[in-house]
């Protein structure tokens, strides 16, 4: 399956990126959130790539959940965000992603993220993670095993770029965390997958497709993502609408825990 996942993420790169040199043509939702056209033509990419290979299985899509779609699901289903960080992206900036994750009873057990301006993919499943080096062409030139780190005595935090909060600063603050990077997309959790860094604080709103492809990869290399009550983060389906699929706040960290309390 992850080979399938990962030819749909590629693939959907490379209408991205044709988007990406041409110059994207910006809409907004109706929650005021940019789209483009790369983010619906990589859906759509995706999406076919999905129904052709496992028809059986529902697929939670950002931008079809947008327009009023959103499958009944059962113990399986997918997550799909065809371009996480639609602000770096119309901004010039290389910290966006493709992320393709399957869920199973609530776990993340399958994930690929793909950062097409970076050459760089992330994949994680059940016998663990691994990282890719791409070529422009959208083909793959290496793979490499990747871990997540013990943390040491200075601690790296990865802080999101366009929705940092005084909560988190609160949080970065309690727990001495002097050295910070900010960072867009799901590309924190690839950081943390591949001991880049140590912990990942999130205290504002995110979907479910946001985080479940780093997720899966940052569970298969070692780490794990906690809510604040010190359970591992659930993807489940809790109602109707887009407000069914929205997280809790939480605490992606590597292979050492990091006591987990919500900044007050």
């Amino acid at each position: 399956m992850i080979d399938i996942l990962t030819k749909a993420a590629l693939d959907a790169g490379q209408a991205i990126m044709a988007v990406h040199r041409a110059g994207p043509n910006v809409s907004y939702k109706d929650d005021c959130s940019p789209v483009t056209e790369a983010d619906q033509r990589a859906e759509t990419i995706i999406l076919q790539a999905l129904a052709a290979n496992f028809p059986e299985i529902p697929v939670i899509a950002e931008e079809a959940v947008s327009n009023g779609i959103l499958p009944e699901t059962g113990r399986e289903f997918f997550l799909v965000d065809p371009l996480d960080g639609t602000k770096e992206f119309i901004s010039g900036k290389d910290d966006f992603t493709v992320n393709i994750a399957l869920i199973r009873n609530g776990v993340p057990v399958a994930g690929v993220v793909y950062a097409p301006c970076r050459g760089q993919a992330w994949t994680g499943k059940d016998n663990g993670a691994e990282k890719l080096a791409i070529s422009g062409e959208g083909a793959i030139l290496a793979r490499h095993p990747i871990r997540a780190r013990q943390r040491g005595a200075s601690p790296v935090a990865l802080i999101s770029r366009s929705h940092c909060t005084a909560k988190t600063e609160a949080f970065v603050a309690e727990h001495g965390l002097k050295d910070c990077i900010s960072v867009g997309s799901s590309l924190k959790f690839c950081m943390l997958a591949e001991g880049a860094a140590d912990i990942y604080p999130r205290f504002s709103r995110t979907m479910m497709w946001d985080t479940a492809a780093g997720d899966a990869v940052l569970r298969a290399a070692g780490g794990r993502t906690l809510d604040c009550d010190g359970q591992p983060l659930a993807y489940e389906v809790r109602g109707d609408g887009e407000d069914a699929l929205a997280n809790p706040d939480f605490i992606a960290e590597g292979a050492m825990a990091v006591t987990v309390e919500a900044a007050t």
